[in-house]
């Protein structure tokens, strides 16, 4: 669990396990998400069921398909479209996960192989194409444009973020601008453009709308950067893969860029080394942590994701009291104290 100085103590008593409560009466639609994804990653080609089952059985909180299912339920929304939206939420997601493990070289997904290390770059780089593409297919089935709009924008935001990681991947000098940039097309848009779709299925005016694009957007902004503090601060076992990844594949995150903001000449030299020589001796990882905790650079990354925590609450504002908006309440305070 990240931890800070000045920890919310809503956040230091969130559990996955108060989180499942508070979803419990989205439990049964989140388990026919997962039939949803099953049924459409058939195929005559073998090859493209077994990696799609595969990926699925990996695991994951499926917290963006949540946040549209709850968002619905507060909009008071209760029909069959909140799953099938949740459905192409859960597509595009995947998809993002199997292209980045690809470009990351990762070797491990949520504990165990990344589908690229089992199926191959070629093909998985393919899959990840087919999920994209049939996340597409599922949204046209429905008579809602102005969703599928969202959807396209969302994920081109996506390739977007992507391709502008990759072009500044090995830089130092990143700036925090820059790299929030990043994580607003990477991760945030999506978790906005669910939660606005949720809005969207329900009777809700324009302002509910951009509240709960809002609320989605900043519960995106915390989840990324509690991401980027867990690569320092998690346990490899918790998180299912290497601690350190980030900085050894040349990205910089919030904690090096504060870091590096404070003029801090040996600092500088060994992240350049680390980024350099794409790996890390335990002496050197030790000695950046103590450079971290020195400048507090892992709680002023904590501090953030905090402040977008408190945005994403404000947001819901806008909606009456209720089950559904408790749950939602609730999110962001989880999404700071997870463990992986």
């Amino acid at each position: 669990m990240v931890r800070s100085s000045r920890v919310n103590p809503a956040a230091s008593n969130a559990s996955a396990s108060v989180l499942a409560q508070l979803f419990e009466p989205i439990r049964d639609d989140l388990r026919a998400v997962e039939r949803e994804f099953a049924r459409h990653v058939q195929s005559q080609i073998a090859v493209i069921p077994a990696i799609g089952n595969y990926v699925k059985d990996g695991g994951g909180k499926r917290i963006r398909p949540a946040v549209l299912l709850m968002a619905a339920r507060m909009a008071g929304y209760a029909g069959e479209r909140a799953v099938l939206y949740a459905s192409v939420i859960e597509f595009i997601h995947s998809a993002t996960l199997v292209h980045d493990d690809i470009i990351d070289e990762a070797e491990l997904r949520r504990g165990r192989q990344a589908a690229h290390a089992r199926w191959g770059n070629h093909v998985t780089v393919l899959f990840g194409d087919f999920l994209y593409l049939k996340s597409m297919s599922l949204a046209l089935t429905q008579d809602t444009l102005d969703v599928v709009r969202l959807l396209c924008d969302v994920t081109l935001r996506i390739v977007e973020g992507e391709i502008d990681q990759l072009t500044k991947q090995g830089a130092v000098d990143l700036s925090e601008e820059e790299h929030f940039e990043i994580v607003r097309r990477k991760t945030a848009y999506l978790f906005a453009g669910s939660a606005r779709i949720g809005a969207m299925l329900g009777a809700t005016s324009r302002e509910q709308q951009e509240a709960l694009w809002e609320y989605g957007f900043n519960i995106g902004m915390a989840f990324q950067l509690v991401d980027d503090l867990l690569d320092f601060t998690g346990d490899e076992v918790a998180l299912g893969k290497p601690v350190g990844g980030d900085l050894r594949e040349g990205k910089l995150t919030l904690p090096v860029i504060h870091l590096l903001a404070q003029g801090d000449g040996p600092a500088r030299a060994l992240v350049s080394q680390i980024v350099r020589e794409r790996a890390a001796t335990i002496d050197q990882w030790r000695q950046l942590r103590a450079l971290l905790a020195q400048s507090r650079s892992i709680d002023y990354a904590y501090d953030r994701a905090l402040a977008f925590v408190d945005r994403a609450k404000q947001a819901l504002g806008a909606f009456p009291a209720g089950d559904a908006r408790e749950a939602l309440l609730f999110l962001p305070d989880y999404v700071v104290s997870r463990d992986r």
